[in-house]
């Protein structure tokens, strides 16, 4: 049997790579994935860690050269090249686009020709905005055909009270559900099954 050949794309949730690129290798393992980065987070060094180093654990888990540019995304749709597309982690920036028709980055574009064949993207939502100037546009991918996110939860509301995290040990069984066209339930994880 075929292994699932799987898009992983990380946007600049640098707060998170850590996590992101342990679950992307985690994935490595169940998938034929194909690495995507957005532009920017291909390149950023912050203090999370070097885009460098990012890069090669992600190349190194995936056997594959990263998808880091629209041209180089582009394909994806005509070619027919993913089963699924995972955004882990997807920034309020990147939901707001993609809620918008917006495309204009490697992530964007790859969401773009995905979608065109009526294939599955599931988010794995990042973001401080997510229940501010993001929960429009949350509440309009939630509503969208082909669009599933991994359950999420507030991962410091008394801090950062408009933040959501998604769950990334979900990743896995919200692919499947999303495989069969439904959304894993409940989209609201529980806050005390996550460490603050």
């Amino acid at each position: 049997m075929e292994r699932l050949r799987a898009g992983v794309a990380l946007c600049g949730s640098y707060c998170t790579f850590k996590k992101a690129v342990a679950a992307f290798e985690r994935l490595c393992g169940e998938y034929d994935v194909t690495p995507i980065m957005s532009e920017s987070s291909a390149v950023t060094d912050t203090r999370f860690g070097m885009a460098e180093d990012f890069r090669a654990r992600l190349e190194a888990a995936s056997g594959k050269e990263i998808v880091d540019s629209i041209v180089k995304a582009e394909p994806i749709g005509p070619k027919k090249l993913l089963d699924v597309l995972i955004i882990v982690p997807c920034t309020g920036n990147t939901i707001a686009k993609m809620a918008n028709g917006v495309t204009d980055s490697a992530v964007t574009m790859a969401a773009k020709a995905h979608l065109r064949n009526g294939r599955p993207v599931v988010i794995a939502v990042s973001t401080n905005d997510a229940l501010g100037a993001n929960a429009e546009n949350i509440g309009k991918l939630l509503a969208r055909k082909n669009i599933y996110f991994v359950p999420f939860y507030q991962d410091d509301p008394e801090g950062k009270p408009c933040s959501l995290a998604a769950d990334l040990d979900q990743i896995e069984a919200t692919v499947e559900a999303a495989m069969e066209g439904r959304q894993l339930q409940p989209v609201l994880a529980a806050r005390e099954n996550h460490k603050m």
